[in-house]
């Protein structure tokens, strides 16, 4: 054991023999402890018991020593509450890594935004009217297959478009609603301009398009309002979650979360108030012609899977039999129900109270046309995501994203031109599945 005090004498420092365990530190200053109360604190750490480090480390010390059994109950007792703290760290150290990796934007990604944006600046081509003049009327054409797509990722949201009309049998028939925010509309215009979805009609629009969110009281502004209210509580941001040494690591995963950027947009909370038909989350891949769900006789109810849970991502909506409902009122009620709980209902989102709302008004379709769980199952069986009609990267491990899974990432990325002029200036590449460092958004503008 060495002892270390500094020159100042503000700072003692225990070293064990071992060289295994972390060093202890008093700081005098910051914990106000006196001078003379320094060397208590130093008499409580020499009297500390040595603690085994490993299970082959506390082995080898029974057989040298011979311990009684109250000295082996002692040690085995330190030991297990030491690699008990140290899972315990590991497991939220996993659980901040993930959510630092799930909640950044990929260099490439921005680079794909601002190529875009300065496109949309200098090159008439990249802000065509979506659609051309002609097709407008077919926006409020029931006679055609209507999907609606949020997202305000450029390069997410092409994959979904091309995925959806590279399987239809009948493109012309269907209308792509594409709904973005403000940031990205001019990006997001761009690609669709010059990437059209022919013979496919195609529709750009901004939230801050629609008229409806400046008139009046519009429940979903209160509730992004109150959420950021709420949101107070994790002021601090995730080092603070994480320096909790009382709360249990699920609940900390839970909690960084709730800090993920997506419940702060108002796009996680628009698809309560679209009304199109079929809703598709930017996460998803369409591998078979969606036209059959037309077909589908859901007895004047709503949604897909069955009624026990579902999930957001390829919802299909009967509008004639949810305005006969009181769905819309039911999901603020409780969205301001658990704001008004300090999130004791939920940690934030927009799934709960949705499966509130929908209670009683699913309806069963077969699971083909949705395939949960590739953003986070890894084990996802490959021929099973082959042979979905829609699978759904759900989860934090989003395709676009270094923490994808590699084998199930080609699923998605197949839908990507890698021999485009912005995805390659970009440096997004298919090769070893992943997304080059080294890229300078401004290069050769």
């Amino acid at each position: 054991m060495q002892l270390h005090i500094s020159p100042s004498l503000r700072h003692v420092t225990v070293l064990p023999a071992k060289g295994v365990r972390e060093f202890v530190k008093v700081k005098a200053s910051s914990r106000r402890l006196s001078y003379r109360m320094v060397p208590e604190v130093i008499y409580q750490v020499l009297e500390e018991p040595e603690v085994p480090q490993s299970l082959e480390e506390f082995v080898a010390a029974m057989k040298d020593s011979r311990p009684d059994a109250e000295t082996f109950a002692v040690k085995l007792k330190a030991m297990v509450t030491l690699l008990e703290q140290r899972t315990r760290t590991a497991k939220i150290q996993e659980y901040l890594y993930h959510h630092v990796a799930s909640s950044s934007i990929p260099k490439q990604l921005h680079c794909l935004a601002l190529r875009l944006a300065n496109e949309h600046s200098t090159n008439a081509n990249a802000r065509l009217q979506l659609p051309s003049p002609q097709f407008v009327p077919s926006l409020v054409d029931n006679l055609l297959f209507h999907f609606i797509l949020a997202s305000d990722n450029v390069l997410a949201a092409s994959v979904v478009a091309t995925s959806l009309i590279r399987n239809l049998l009948h493109p012309k028939k269907f209308v792509l609603h594409i709904i973005t925010d403000r940031k990205t509309y001019n990006p997001m215009q761009a690609w669709f301009s010059l990437h059209p979805l022919t013979p496919a009609i195609t529709e750009v629009k901004g939230l801050h398009q629609f008229d409806w969110l400046t008139k009046g009281k519009v429940p979903v502004l209160e509730a992004m309002e109150n959420d950021q209210r709420v949101r107070s509580q994790f002021r601090g941001g995730s080092s603070v979650i994480v320096g909790n040494n009382t709360e249990k690591p699920y609940v900390i995963a839970a909690k960084l979360q709730a800090l993920s950027p997506k419940y702060k947009s108002l796009m996680n909370h628009i698809r309560i108030h679209l009304p199109e038909v079929v809703f598709l989350d930017d996460d998803i891949v369409i591998q078979t012609d969606l036209s059959p769900l037309w077909d589908f006789d859901m007895n004047g109810k709503n949604f897909d899977p069955s009624e026990c849970a579902w999930a957001y991502g390829m919802n299909v909506f009967d509008l004639e039999a949810w305005r006969k409902t009181n769905i819309s009122q039911t999901y603020h009620y409780w969205l301001d129900e658990n704001l008004k709980s300090d999130l004791s209902l939920w940690q934030l989102g927009t799934l709960p109270p949705g499966l509130i709302a929908f209670h009683g008004h699913v309806h069963i379709i077969d699971p083909f046309w949705h395939m949960l769980g590739l953003g986070y199952q890894d084990n996802t069986s490959i021929t099973d995501a082959k042979n979905a009609g829609v699978i759904h990267f759900n989860g934090r491990a989003k395709p676009w994203l270094d923490i994808a899974f590699p084998q199930l990432r080609p699923l998605w990325s197949k839908y990507v031109n890698f021999a485009d002029e912005f995805i390659k200036i970009c440096h997004i590449r298919e090769s070893e599945n992943r997304l080059r460092e080294d890229v300078d958004p401004f290069a050769s503008m």
